[in-house]
């Protein structure tokens, strides 16, 4: 799902110090159980703005996380239950997040086609 929105790092996380905007480009649900209860978001972005090799993950970044969150939310997804997935699912290109039944309930009323695509891959 195209979502181009400009979020910021805080460089308090763990895994980078840096402070940046970082332009993110679409997401995708990399993983979604047979219950459509939990699931895995994946938002993508621009690695000019965000070079992992040179400023490290963006993982457990709070000012990224909190943005996100109200991006989703101003978008009409309930991100009451998203957060950071592990360190191990993090991307090259994407950040990795957890997402539980309140967010798929949302996404599979607002993005029905990505919605189907991912629970066609159960």
């Amino acid at each position: 799902m195209k979502f181009g929105t400009t979020l910021c790092t805080d460089g308090r996380g763990f895994w980078s110090t840096a402070k940046r905007e970082v332009k993110t480009t679409h997401t995708e649900i990399g993983y979604l159980n047979d219950e459509h209860t939990f699931g895995e978001l994946r938002v993508y972005f621009d690695t000019d703005t965000w070079n992992t090799h040179e400023h490290g993950l963006i993982y457990t970044d709070d000012t990224f996380l909190k943005q996100l969150q109200d991006e989703l939310a101003l978008a009409g997804f309930d991100a009451s239950d998203v957060d950071y997935s592990e360190q191990g699912m993090q991307g090259d290109d994407y950040v990795s997040l957890d997402v539980g039944r309140n967010f798929l309930k949302s996404f599979k009323d607002i993005a029905v086609e990505e919605f189907a695509e991912a629970a066609a891959w159960d």
